[in-house]
């Protein structure tokens, strides 16, 4: 039986996959506003409810963005 070896562990293209990533969620809480417009007040509480969800993981991004960036600067030590 053959082991396959891990992949080694390539850190470069975080900062640009984070990026997309805080990207898609400001599109997807816009849509959700947009939507929300139209929507009867459970729904709007809901929508609101998922978009500070979204808003606190933006943040939490946007410091992964902050340390991953240092880590590339530093070669990752």
């Amino acid at each position: 039986m053959a082991w396959n070896k891990p992949k080694p562990d390539d850190r470069s293209d975080n900062v640009e996959k984070l990026q997309n990533m805080v990207q898609n969620t400001i599109e997807n809480m816009e849509k959700a506003e947009a939507t929300a417009e139209f929507a009867d007040n459970e729904q709007k509480a809901n929508i609101e409810a998922k978009n500070e969800r979204r808003r606190e993981s933006i943040d939490a991004m946007r410091s992964e963005i902050k340390d991953e960036a240092a880590a590339q600067e530093n070669n990752y030590k």
